[in-house]
């Protein structure tokens, strides 16, 4: 019962990338390359072992970013073509890439890394792949004509890299989809159905995380207008209780969101942000804890998966090891009670 993990992305080594920043570029190429990231995958699967996470997972340090270090193995897509794009609802424009003609997958994106990885360690490993609604609120469309039958294309190649890396031992494949806290709308009427695409004859246990962003400037402005309680879970929670994955995230450290809002999720297994991604401070165990606690009163342990409210790439690397290491310390001080 309440075993450990954090969302996945964690902050690359300054030797690696430039820190604190979503899209940095590498510091070396080709060969060099890949063994760096091996080393720095292996750095923090050490760190999650030594905090004592239950789940584990490379902590994306193969990607540049965790949409565009899957889109950039894709064909149909020309780099070239920059759209400017409203992302999540306008929250920021972007210049993104377009998609001009049909989607495939030519060969495994990530199989070989995570191949690495799982022989790397013998914990449960967690491997995490962008959901189809945020693909397609990540990049933009010159050829589908309709989100919605984009994001079915890109579930199809989803499926086929999550089939591969659950038959090589990936215990736990997670589909990110912070877009659900945004268009709730399509995700009842499109996006779940895109997403049991994607988990489609898969052996292993299935997760979708949903989350308010990053802690980068505009999330936090965003999460300043959304008033005393954040309530977009309760519009798509019963949908997805309904749903075939198996577990669900949400984000309650330091957020305004009814904690009741669990009881809509009673079938699922909870991943519960028990500490925020916030760059400037790290939660004491104590403090953990207590947001643990609080969970229980909704959930009973066994389905409650202490976690990070979300991806910790663009906070310091100091900080972020903190925070797993108060994950598990105020996940300890609970169990010891319980």
């Amino acid at each position: 019962m309440l075993l450990t993990t954090t969302v996945g992305s964690l902050p690359k080594p300054e030797w690696l990338a430039e820190p604190e920043k979503l899209w940095a570029a590498w510091r070396f190429e080709g060969e060099e390359l890949a063994r760096a990231k091996e080393r720095a995958a292996t750095e923090w699967l050490a760190h999650q072992e030594a905090a004592g996470l239950d789940i584990v997972t490379d902590g994306e340090m193969f990607r540049t970013h965790f949409v565009h270090g899957f889109l950039e193995h894709i064909q149909g897509i020309d780099w070239k073509k920059k759209t400017p794009m409203g992302i999540r609802d306008n929250r920021y424009t972007v210049d993104v890439p377009t998609v001009t003609g049909p989607l495939s997958r030519p060969h495994s994106v990530h199989l070989e890394e995570a191949r690495f990885v799982r022989k790397a360690t013998r914990r449960r490993l967690k491997f995490t792949l962008p959901g189809p609604m945020t693909i397609c609120d990540t990049i933009a469309d010159a050829h589908y004509g309709r989100r919605s039958d984009m994001a079915m294309a890109f579930a199809e190649i989803l499926n086929a890299e999550a089939r591969e890396l659950s038959a090589i031992g990936v215990d736990v494949i997670q589909f990110d989809e912070p877009a659900f806290n945004v268009f709730m709308e399509d995700v009842k009427e499109w996006g779940i159905a895109a997403l049991h695409r994607a988990v489609e004859g898969l052996d292993c246990k299935t997760a979708v995380h949903i989350c308010y962003g990053y802690g980068i400037e505009e999330n936090l402005r965003w999460k300043d207008t959304l008033g005393s309680e954040w309530r977009q879970y309760e519009e798509i929670f019963p949908a997805l209780n309904a749903s075939r994955i198996n577990q669900v995230s949400l984000e309650c450290a330091e957020s305004r969101v009814p904690l009741s809002l669990m009881s809509l999720l009673k079938d699922k297994e909870l991943m519960v942000g028990v500490v925020a991604v916030t760059p400037d401070r790290v939660e004491t165990p104590e403090e953990v804890a207590r947001v643990i606690r609080r969970a229980l009163d909704h959930v009973d342990p066994e389905r409650l998966f202490p976690c990070s409210n979300c991806g910790m790439a663009p906070i310091p690397y100091e900080t972020a090891l903190g925070k797993i290491k108060s994950i598990a310390a105020g996940t300890a001080l609970v169990k010891k009670a319980l």
